[in-house]
């Protein structure tokens, strides 16, 4: 029967049993009129006759539902119930009314449990008895009623339908296959297992839910764990009204644990919500939620794999896609999701770049920009400036640089094509140590190497890592990683003793803890798909096992006076005017790359007050600020036929 069709249909079985109501509620008030004959049922049930079986509704409520309907569509129906009560003010359906009036009565059906009031069918009004108070039919009911569809007010603004999402990847379908397959073999139980979807996937795991609930013809809603109500008595009734919705209009519901704040008050609500619903339920979440009775099915939800990842890019770039063949192997290097890579075609595609080389380059920084919004309030984004001329080091180190910066570029081809991957997950992370003294270049170095592949470089604050409750400072370390992931960005930890200290023997709890960081740690190193910078003043300082896993080591020395010749040199940007300057005389300063860079700057602003170009005189005055500041004696050797 087409829609069309059962709406007349519907829409005229309503009619007709109101009217059978319509006639007994007029003999009741000493009327006569005509009822309608109720048409036979359709193949397709009437909205009444689905509602009545779904609900387990007796002829005795069922006459009651209707008699609260036709108060509502039938402008008659007041001033016969004030008739047949025998009070003008009583022009509204009672409990009284219909164990007088209607056929079969019983008043369990007037029970907080029993179905008209348990799934909130009929509403009650504040009378002096139960049996006066008014009956109102709940408003979503009278809507199911009459064939209309139509979400419950009191769930507007908690509740949302999900959109139709488009599933893009295999290993993302068959997640979507296997969850409908996992509910239809459950089907005859009363309560269909719980599932749920891990991982950092947001898009993708609401693309999974979306998908098999369209298989299971199922409408798929949605609700933030950060909206449910903490009172126990606020959850049971959304319970209901959920339940009731989910039963009338066929719906699942995918409770959304994204930007979830864990408090015990919540956390005991949500926990009793899962507990005792009933309905299909789907929990999206990072972490698996774990309960104390309800089974619940487990899916982790990753990025698509490389080579799924490969296919998007293809698929997204069309005709173009075959001009940048090599160019996509090289985009690898970040690992993002089917709509992340979709809007970094539409972006660069909508620049009309014909030029494969600009193309490439547009494509690359459309990746870094998709991988960047989850860092951004995590850690500090870098400007990389630095190139190589800016710094100065002994050829070993800047050998070992340029090793590490092969590394990350060819990680893909190495571990994915030439198969390095397959032996073993374990020590696949690029790591690297800068030690060496305040002001030798570490940051610098890492700023090199960055700007040097292209990636961003974040430096991380300790201070909003390492936390004194247990468990937080995992927590923050594992949204870094993860959201460094996406970009292949590159971690500089500065000064990482304080987290990367050596694990101490364990005496208590805390020390118990710090091993546990120390340990996670490792971990999400040995797995990170992008480079990770630790610096130090101190390695002696840093845990042997850090020392086994970091892949890396480069020594910042003390600059001698060769190359802090080389770096005055270097300090000074082209444009900057200078006079009469002496690198072999500047260099008998002993300080770092870091001051010497200090000094210049200062030197500049002199000069430039002075209206002069920069020479001796206004680097010996800068020197002096610094070496104050330092709380360092300026040796007058040192500064000896500056001026």
């Amino acid at each position: 029967m087409v829609e069309n069709d059962w709406q007349r249909f519907n829409q005229k079985y309503l009619m007709a049993s109101l009217s059978q109501i319509h006639q007994l509620l007029a003999a009741k008030a000493g009327q006569e009129i005509a009822a309608n004959e109720i048409q036979p049922e359709s193949e397709i049930p009437s909205a009444l006759e689905q509602l009545c079986l779904t609900f387990g509704l007796s002829t005795f409520e069922r006459d009651i539902l209707l008699l609260c309907a036709g108060s509502e569509l039938n402008s008659g129906f007041p001033a016969l119930c004030a008739l047949a009560q025998g009070d003008p003010q009583q022009n509204y359906p009672t409990f009284s009314l219909a164990l007088n009036l209607l056929r079969d009565p019983h008043w369990s059906a007037f029970t907080p449990s029993a179905p008209l009031r348990r799934w909130k069918l009929i509403e009650l009004g504040g009378g002096k008895t139960l049996t006066s108070s008014p009956l109102r039919i709940s408003e979503r009911i009278l809507h199911y009623l009459t064939g209309i569809q139509h979400l419950d007010e009191q769930l507007f603004g908690l509740v949302e339908p999900v959109r139709e999402i488009s599933l893009y990847v295999n290993s993302h379908q068959q997640i979507a296959d296997t969850l409908s397959q996992t509910w239809s073999i459950n089907a005859g139980n009363n309560t269909l297992p719980i599932v749920q979807l891990c991982g950092d996937e947001i898009y993708s795991k609401r693309a999974i839910a979306s998908a098999a609930c369209r298989q299971l013809e199922l409408n798929l809603h949605t609700i933030s764990a950060t909206v449910i109500p903490s009172n126990r008595l606020e959850v049971n009734q959304f319970l209901r009204l959920w339940e009731r919705e989910a039963v009338l209009n066929g719906s699942a519901l995918l409770l959304d644990f994204e930007d979830f704040n864990e408090n015990s008050v919540e956390q005991t609500a949500i926990a009793y919500l899962i507990e005792q619903i009933s309905s299909p339920l789907i929990l999206a979440s990072r972490e698996r939620i774990l309960t104390q009775q309800r089974a619940i099915v487990y899916y982790d939800v990753v990025k698509p794999t490389l080579q799924e990842q490969q296919s998007l890019w293809q698929t997204a770039l069309a005709d173009k896609g075959l001009e940048l063949n090599g160019s996509i192997d090289a985009l690898s290097q970040f690992n993002l999701s089917a709509p992340e890579i979709k809007a970094a075609c539409t972006n660069t595609l909508g620049k009309d770049l014909n030029d494969p080389a600009a193309l490439k380059q547009s494509l690359w920084n459309a990746c870094r920009i998709q991988a960047r919004p989850r860092l951004e309030s995590l850690a500090q984004r870098i400007e990389t400036v630095a190139g190589w001329s800016d710094i100065v080091l002994p050829a070993p180190q800047l050998e070992t640089m340029q090793t590490i910066v092969a590394h990350v570029r060819q990680r893909v081809k190495v571990y994915q094509t030439w198969g390095f991957a397959t032996k073993s997950d374990r020590g696949l992370g690029i790591s690297a140590l800068f030690a060496g003294p305040s002001g030798t270049g570490k940051t610098t170095a890492a700023e090199v190497i960055a700007r040097e592949l292209n990636l961003d470089l974040y430096r991380i604050d300790l201070s909003s890592v390492v936390s004194k409750y247990i468990g937080e400072t995992e927590k923050n370390l594992r949204r870094i990683f993860d959201a460094a992931e996406s970009g292949g960005a590159i971690l500089l930890f500065d000064e990482a003793d304080a987290l990367f200290g050596k694990r101490s023997e364990v005496k208590d709890s805390h020390d118990r803890h710090a091993n546990i960081e120390v340990s996670y740690l490792l971990q999400r190193m040995e797995a990170y798909r992008g480079l990770a910078i630790l610096t130090t003043n101190l390695k002696g300082s840093l845990d042997t096992a850090f020392m086994r896993r970091i892949r890396f080591v480069v020594q910042f020395a003390f600059p001698d006076l060769s190359q802090r010749a080389e770096i005055w040199q270097r300090v000074f940007p082209q444009k900057t005017p200078t006079y009469n300057l002496d690198a072999s005389k500047l260099a008998k300063l002993s300080v770092a790359g870091g001051n010497i860079r200090n000094i210049a700057l200062n030197a500049a602003f002199i000069a430039a007050e002075a209206d002069e170009p920069v020479n001796m005189a206004h680097i010996l005055s800068a020197a002096r600020s610094e070496h104050a500041k330092l709380d360092k004696p300026l040796v007058d050797s040192q500064v000896k036929g500056w001026v």
